[in-house]
């Protein structure tokens, strides 16, 4: 996978010095100690962990709850036969959802013990009100970071797909559109690096990290890519915050960096084989917005977030390897499988994410969405190769088309089904740098 910003939130405030306090309150007490010493006795009022808490508020960076009296819950331990499992899973939006459970220690040593269950689909637009009932089925399990334990047994999470009671896969159950296309194919081996970028915002959900309340930065893109210091990374406590909790899990994630526009992010995931590279990203984004949840800040997978001046959007570029293109001379089963890209190319827009036509422009290093292109080392084009593989002779291919928000699972298997076709398909002339 080729490699590629949180803005702290002062807590600082201007408070009354000392002195000025006990000026008043000499004035105070001189005032009432008088008609004080008449009065009925106040009633204390009992410190409780309800009255403790002011109403959540949407500061960046502050934290929902007193994390004083959440850890004294957290220190409870947990029933040595018991764990918790996490059930997350994709609604109709794509957009992830879940639900906990309890279950026994032994159900979670394999995906094939754990039970199938079920939720109200009529809430997630996936079922009608007067027969709402989906059921979830386990297809992944993952540690939860979450919900960590000192026991030597861990809390999961279970990667989830939809199904009808009566068996059938949701519409939005795009893990068995994939899982098609991936069928008797293993011996291929096909190699999947995804990487996912997003964009953080305060929770007014209007201004980037890093960015002026209702202005723009005074600096235009540049520094702050893969950048480090306070005016030219936001979000990286985030990002890193996520990194561990990946990791823990148990999911590939190969590398974070800071994006081109201030307050987006990437991270990597893979490589993966097959439709395991669709089960760790939905995951990963799971994590994601679990970590912003605690920092209290807003991720969009928005494609392209600003769309005034000049910035960067957002995308999920796709890195493709199969068994047939890592071998000697695999740099012609690469380039037939870019021509495949190209002949269905309308295909693969369409469900490479909504609202990409706003990024894939021909500018900010895009191709137009309106034509296919590939070239080596050329981020303006549909697809790249890059110079190692042009050099060695094999190796794998990068399709930059999908946004940020795009289905991993449709754009995996999409890519599986069309570049495994056994077509004859016109050659491509790539596209010269001087021309992107």
């Amino acid at each position: 996978i080729i490699t590629r910003k949180i803005e702290r939130s002062s807590f600082f405030e201007i408070q009354p010095t000392f002195p000025s306090i006990m000026k008043l309150s000499v004035a105070l007490l001189a005032t009432i100690s008088g008609a004080a010493a008449f009065a009925p006795a106040a009633k204390q009022q009992v410190r409780t962990a309800l009255n403790s808490v002011n109403h959540l508020n949407l500061e960046t960076g502050k934290s929902q709850l007193d994390t004083a009296i959440i850890d004294r819950f957290n220190s409870l331990p947990y029933p040595a036969d018991k764990i918790l499992a996490e059930y997350v899973w994709v609604d109709a939006k794509g957009e992830c959802r879940s639900k906990t459970r309890t279950l026994p220690v032994a159900r979670a040593e394999s995906v094939d013990k754990l039970p199938r269950w079920n939720f109200d689909g009529s809430s997630t637009d996936q079922a009608p009100g007067d027969d709402s009932e989906v059921i979830l089925r386990p297809c992944r399990i993952f540690k939860d970071p979450f919900r960590p334990r000192d026991d030597g047994v861990s809390n999961i999470l279970v990667m989830c797909d939809t199904y009808t009671p009566a068996g059938e896969a949701l519409p939005s159950n795009t893990r068995a559109v994939a899982a098609a296309a991936f069928d008797g194919k293993d011996d291929e081996e096909v190699w999947f690096g995804l990487e996912q970028e997003f964009t953080l915002f305060n929770l007014d959900q209007v201004t980037p990290l890093g960015w002026p309340k209702g202005g723009v930065p005074n600096r235009p893109q540049g520094p702050y890519y893969c950048s480090a210091g306070p005016e030219n990374s936001f979000g990286r406590a985030v990002t890193d915050a996520m990194y561990r909790c990946c990791l823990y899990a148990g999911i590939e994630i190969s590398g974070t960096n800071g994006e081109v526009m201030p307050g987006q992010q990437e991270y990597q995931v893979g490589p993966c084989v097959g439709i395991d590279a669709g089960d760790q990203l939905f995951m990963s984004r799971y994590i994601l917005q679990r970590v912003c949840e605690e920092f209290q800040v807003y991720c969009t997978l928005h494609p392209k977030p600003i769309v005034e001046g000049d910035w960067n959007g957002a995308g999920m570029h796709t890195n493709v390897s199969t068994k047939t293109m890592r071998e000697a001379g695999g740099i012609e089963a690469i380039k037939k499988a870019i021509y495949k890209l190209g002949a269905k190319h309308a295909e693969h827009i369409a469900i490479y994410g909504e609202g990409n036509e706003l990024r894939l422009t021909g500018a900010f290093e895009t191709a137009s969405i309106e034509s296919f292109s590939y070239g080596v080392a050329n981020r303006g084009a549909s697809v790249r190769i890059g110079r190692d593989t042009e050099a060695e002779g094999c190796g794998y291919f990068e399709d930059r088309r999908p946004s940020s928000n795009a289905d991993p699972y449709l754009v995996t298997g999409k890519i599986m089904s069309t570049i495994m076709e056994d077509v004859e398909v016109p050659e491509i002339a790539p596209l010269d740098r001087a021309e992107a």
